[in-house]
């Protein structure tokens, strides 16, 4: 039987290196050994759907009419013929406000009147005396005297003295004119004062203006209320048309532009879970209603006002007459836009990459958002590099364990999926997650292995 030769120590040692060696050509041309770590994916087909863009926003049901009564006249409330929640007719007598000291006025503004006429009748009286005694004595006697005068009978002394009388009582007769003017005049602010008064005396009552119901009842009999023209006084009822509803929501500043008169809405109303109605989007305002918080925080939003439609909640006003009360939660969904047919794949699988000046992905390049503080540190170094490279959106496909970085164009958008106008072909098959992965680490060409969704982060 062969024996093996005896060998030192330190022949042993080359023979283990050499041994190593070999397995460790054998193991890197194997694969075992220098292997990359494929990355774990889940990946679907690109698919056509369709497609509803839609913005969310909260507020608050309302009435498109909703009117706020209050009194012009202050004084106390004596008599209050509605009550809270009745519905109401327009012209409908609601309240009556203490008319004594009206009436009082209204007989010192009647009194006034017939001393202004008692005056005015005195004035007429007075010229017609003047103009008597004018064309009687007065022009008769600067006559005779002026013809006298020519005739060099009377003296000029005497000439001027009945020249002066007859314009004197010109004078005092135009003066008397004017005293009925002035008198005609003081019989008219008289009778505008009783006008006003008198009008005043209607506004002791508080008529309905439109038809509606009584939403809020702010007064009770005995309470005295403040009324002023020129602004608003004390508030005592309010009635509205629970017959048009709408909602009332803030928008925010970067979703108002998406939103159009006429789309469709769907509303969640919290009073009714389960239950979703429709609306239309009746009015956009044109300002903002900007709030500050939190000092420099600013939050922009613009009103929009939903008309609620009648059809979609026509049995409940069968059973309730009027289901939806002012003030009630909701929330809605605007309907924006809608594509039919449109390849689409999950929003989570667009992402940006860097190209460079010869329209390909950087696979060197530093992923966005990877290293806060390496992309701080580098701020010199790649201003240089911004006029040669460029981000775009693209999504990684996936083909026998690899990704392969596409680039496409995006179009709208729901919670779910985004539209894809260019790019990817029907049938491909995009890599959905992890987010992580497709946002930072996935490279073009990198090995991958697809897994299942539930699995991605298994151990």
């Amino acid at each position: 039987m062969a024996k093996f030769p005896k060998l030192k120590k330190g022949q042993w040692l080359l023979v283990a290196i050499g041994l190593l060696l070999i397995f460790a050509v054998i193991g890197k041309k194997a694969g075992w050994i220098g292997a990359d770590v494929a990355t774990k994916i889940a990946a679907e087909a690109a698919e056509k759907r369709t497609i509803i863009e839609s913005v969310l926003a909260n507020g608050k049901i309302q009435p498109e009419i909703e009117v706020k009564l209050s009194s012009e006249i202050s004084g106390e409330i004596i008599g209050l013929f509605i009550a809270e929640g009745d519905s109401v007719k327009k012209g409908q007598l609601l309240a009556r406000i203490n008319p004594e000291l009206i009436l009082a006025a209204l007989d010192r503004n009647e009194a006034a009147i017939n001393n202004a006429r008692a005056q005015l009748a005195s004035s007429k009286a007075r010229l017609n005396q003047l103009k008597a005694n004018f064309d009687n004595n007065i022009k008769p006697s600067f006559d005779r005297n002026e013809k006298l005068h020519k005739d060099k009978v009377i003296s000029q002394a005497e000439y001027d003295a009945s020249k002066a009388t007859y314009e004197a009582f010109k004078q005092e007769m135009e003066a008397g004119r004017q005293t009925i003017l002035a008198a005609e005049f003081t019989v008219k602010s008289a009778e505008a004062s009783q006008k006003e008064t008198r009008e005043q005396l209607l506004r002791t009552n508080i008529y309905a203006p439109i038809d509606g119901v009584v939403t809020k009842l702010s007064v009770e009999v005995g309470e005295r209320v403040v009324g002023t023209i020129q602004m608003t006084g004390t508030e005592m009822i309010r009635i509205a048309n629970l017959s048009r509803m709408e909602a009332q929501v803030d928008v925010s500043e970067s979703d108002v532009v998406r939103v159009k008169l006429g789309d469709s809405v769907l509303i969640d109303v919290d009073a009714y879970p389960g239950r979703q109605f429709k609306g239309v989007v009746r009015e956009i305002a044109n300002s903002s209603n900007a709030s500050a918080m939190g000092g420099a925080d600013q939050v922009t939003n613009f009103a929009v006002k939903i008309r609620l439609i009648n059809a979609s909640y026509a049995d409940l006003t069968e059973k309730r007459g009027y289901p939806f009360r002012p003030g009630m939660s909701a929330s809605v969904e605007i309907l924006t836009d809608l594509v039919n047919d449109v390849l689409a794949v999950p929003i989570t699988s667009v992402t940006v990459r860097a190209f460079d000046e010869s329209g390909k992905v950087k696979k060197d390049a530093r992923n966005v958002g990877e290293n806060p503080e390496e992309e701080e540190e580098g701020e010199e170094k790649d201003a240089t590099d911004q006029g040669k490279e460029e981000l775009r959106e693209v999504v990684f496909v996936y083909v026998d364990g690899k990704v392969m970085a596409k680039e496409v164009k995006t179009g709208i958008q729901d919670d779910r999926y985004i539209q894809l106008l260019s790019g990817l072909e029907a049938g491909e098959e995009v890599v959905v997650g992890p987010f992580s992965a497709i946002s930072k680490k996935l490279k073009d060409g990198q090995l991958v292995q697809k897994v299942k969704k539930d699995d991605l982060f298994s151990n």
